[in-house]
């Protein structure tokens, strides 16, 4: 059984329901001048919908193709909805995760990890704890800010609760890669993601966060972003600088590290060798970030390729991990 734990989707029924009823939540959706529909999420513009997010029959072929089992539908992140404010926001991640585990359910191929409205952090808690139990879905996806506020600041310890407490994974996805930075040349998909990734779990590293919260279970997609290679340097950090590095925290940042778990999404078999080196296999899970460009849309092929891998490694990284996770979910 191979899982692919890094995977977007849009339901189409959600898109439907956008176009009838956005402004309920204070969406509004538009067609963009390539023709196809973007939105208005508060007032964060997100789209154009790129039609092989929504296409199951392509996905399902593609997963054949591909030697992947099951896949982990965790929404696209332009759609987390952060900007949204009352309670439509509640409404809405209510409405998307419903038909994000309807789209699971259209198939023995899928599972779904939520969403949930970080803007509201009690909000967020009650609706992770309904979509885990009474929907069945796997964990939940969050960006790496919560409309530009970062996540340790973001007033979250009622999600984190939540989640230890469900003991369900928490994907964290990049979403505005360092805003401010003048990217060029496609920079701000190819660095721009993985250093937002670092500098989030960097902060949630050093704040305290996992000091007050130490069960949680995070996994980091794009192997992690810089974390696994600069893990040294925080590390050293935290040590010879404590009251700049470690005035929130107790657990230094290599204590932390060793209970996080890190996508295989690196475009590089020696890249994929040297994250299993540094962070062991048994934290290491399979990913594509199906369907984009910038994924790694055959990573088993990457995975098979990389330098060192043994048959029991292999066996961790596209199964065992991600079952043992999701194995643990209290329900």
């Amino acid at each position: 059984m191979t899982y692919d734990v890094h995977a977007h989707c849009i339901p189409s029924a959600f898109i439907d329901l956008l176009k009838a009823d956005g402004h309920r939540f204070g969406v509004e959706v538009f067609t963009d001048d390539t023709g196809l529909n973007a939105l208005f999420v508060g007032r964060v513009r997100a789209g154009p919908f790129r039609p092989f997010l929504t296409d199951r029959v392509r996905r399902l072929e593609t997963m054949d193709r591909t030697g992947i089992d099951i896949q982990i539908l965790s929404s696209w992140i332009d759609l987390t909805g952060y900007a949204l404010e009352g309670r439509g926001a509640a409404t809405y991640s209510r409405r998307l995760n419903e038909m994000l585990a309807e789209e699971a359910s259209a198939s023995d191929r899928f599972l779904a990890l939520a969403t949930a409205p970080l803007q509201t952090p009690d909000a967020a808690a009650e609706e992770l704890r309904y979509a885990i139990v009474e929907l069945g879905m796997v964990g939940v996806e969050i960006a790496t800010t919560v409309d530009g506020t970062d996540l340790d600041r973001a007033a979250l310890d009622p999600f984190w609760a939540a989640a230890t407490d469900l003991s369900c994974p928490i994907l964290i996805h990049p979403y505005q890669p360092l805003a401010g930075v003048a990217w060029r040349n496609n920079l701000d998909n190819m660095v721009g993601r993985p250093a937002e990734t670092t500098l989030a779990i960097g902060n949630l590293m050093l704040s305290g966060v996992f000091d007050r919260h130490p069960d949680l279970k995070v996994l980091l997609v794009h192997g992690g972003g810089f974390l696994p290679f600069q893990l040294g340097r925080l590390e050293h950090g935290f040590r010879t600088v404590p009251h700049l590095a470690a005035r929130n925290a107790t657990r230094p940042p290599s204590e932390v590290a060793r209970g996080l778990y890190f996508d295989t999404v690196l475009h590089s078999p020696q890249a994929v060798a040297a994250l299993i080196s540094l962070v062991g296999a048994d934290r290491v899970l399979l990913g594509s970030d199906y369907p984009f460009e910038m994924g790694d849309l055959d990573p088993l092929a990457t995975l098979k390729a990389s330098p060192g891998l043994g048959p029991d490694e292999y066996e961790m990284i596209t199964h065992g991990n991600f079952q043992a996770l999701i194995d643990n979910i209290r329900r």
